[in-house]
């Protein structure tokens, strides 16, 4: 399949890294954004995605084959539509407002064979019960018979150097034989390699599946690190001695809590379809969401712990976070534990200053000052605390100058550190 012209609905984390691989792979790509303010950046060749480095956005611009803009009007005669926005929750009830704007909007140039995809992660059934009647009522047409429509779940990782979009399997689904067919032939020109699935409910269940085992995983060792901690074992060594074994274990590492768009949504997504559809609990999602989301208020007792047995209040104390973001060497904030751990640490009366380089001033927290990481702000802490390992950070400079230093993911070491 030849295309022409490419729509990407949403020009984020997701959209941002799909429009500019299309580029590279020769199609013509209009990046669409309800943003206006992100829009008119891109347009100037400033990107605000880490994974895509603004020389290379110029690149996209500079060969005519990228366009962003915030007028749907310029899809006119796409040929394959994919779809990127956000699904958040609210009040525990998956929000597809975004999902059901985007498909109003793309449905009236929608034209006989051409392809749309979601790639928002949504509960199993979204494509064909939610999105399918608006595409079709915009546009008069039908799917399967007038246009193809498939499901393909995002499996961006910000931050990753080794897994990225090209290289990544790319699950994908279609509403019929001829849809995935189209969807199929869509993806390969863009990643290295896909893998069909019979529907668009398993490939929007493939999505849930991936985030709540890492969801349940993470609060099962977030939990056993608050009970180690009462046991007074070390349980970042005993992480690291069961990862030696060959067979049956995957490690996961303790931290702060879990952030971003994914762990703390997506699998309620699939606990809210339970819910609704068969009238039972999803008993494992249900207790892995109360046990990440303890883990800040945990976070922020130990650290005043510990500034009690250094004599010092929380009120009282200066505090330098490291990271602020969800995830290392991102500026992401979408949900972030560690900006939880901050404000939390500022209602109790702390100067909190933060060192951070990638997130964007608008995002920080109210009452935390952004600062440099340096010798003079190390000093100056009462407790420095690794909230986001970032690899920019200089982890052996904080713990040989530090005072105290809480460290939630086992960066520091010395007389001064206490590990989470």
């Amino acid at each position: 399949m030849s295309v022409e012209k490419l729509v990407v609905i949403g020009q984020g984390y997701v959209g941002l890294p799909l429009a500019m691989r299309a580029v590279e792979a020769g199609m013509d790509v209009v990046g669409l954004d309800v943003d206006t303010d992100r829009v008119k950046r891109l347009a100037s060749g400033e990107s605000f995605v880490e994974d895509i480095p603004s020389d290379r956005l110029g690149r996209a611009l500079a060969s005519g084959r990228y366009r962003p803009s915030a007028e749907y009007p310029d899809a006119e005669g796409f040929d394959v539509c994919v779809i990127t926005v956000p699904t958040p929750l609210r009040d525990g009830t998956p929000d597809l407002s975004y999902v059901e704007q985007a498909g109003t909007g793309i449905g009236p140039y929608i034209r006989p064979g051409c392809v749309v995809v979601l790639e928002s992660t949504t509960y199993p059934g979204t494509t064909e019960e939610l999105l399918r009647p608006l595409l079709e009522s915009a546009s008069g047409l039908h799917s399967p018979g007038d246009f193809h429509l498939g499901y393909s779940p995002e499996r961006i990782d910000p931050g990753n150097p080794s897994w990225r979009l090209e290289n990544t399997p790319k699950v994908v689904s279609g509403v019929d034989a001829a849809s995935l067919t189209r969807v199929d032939d869509f993806y390969r020109r863009i990643v290295a390699s896909t893998v069909p699935v019979a529907s668009t409910r398993v490939a929007e269940l493939t999505k849930l599946i991936e985030n709540t085992f890492r969801q349940v995983n993470i609060a099962l060792i977030n939990e056993l690190t608050m009970v180690s901690h009462q046991l007074d074992i070390d349980i970042w060594q005993a992480i690291e001695a069961a990862e030696t074994k060959p067979f049956g274990f995957m490690p996961f590492r303790p931290g702060p809590g879990v952030g971003g768009h994914c762990l703390p949504i997506d699998p309620c997504y699939l606990s809210w379809q339970v819910k609704r559809r068969l009238g039972r609990q999803f008993r494992f999602i249900e207790l892995a969401n109360d046990v990440n989301r303890e883990m800040p208020e945990h976070v922020t007792k130990r650290i005043m712990g510990g500034l009690n047995r250094t004599g010092r209040a929380v009120s009282r104390a200066r505090i330098l976070m490291l990271g602020l973001a969800y995830k290392k060497n991102t500026g992401d904030m979408r949900d972030s534990p560690a900006a939880d751990v901050a404000r939390r640490l500022c209602d109790l009366g702390a100067d909190v200053r933060a060192a951070e380089p990638y997130a964007e001033p608008h995002y920080v927290p109210g009452g935390v000052l952004v600062v440099p990481l340096t010798e003079q702000e190390v000093d100056a802490a009462d407790a420095v605390v690794v909230a986001t390992d970032h690899d920019v950070f200089d982890y052996e400079m904080v713990s040989r100058r530090a005072r105290y230093v809480f460290d939630a993911r086992n960066r520091c070491s010395g007389p001064a550190v206490e590990r989470l």
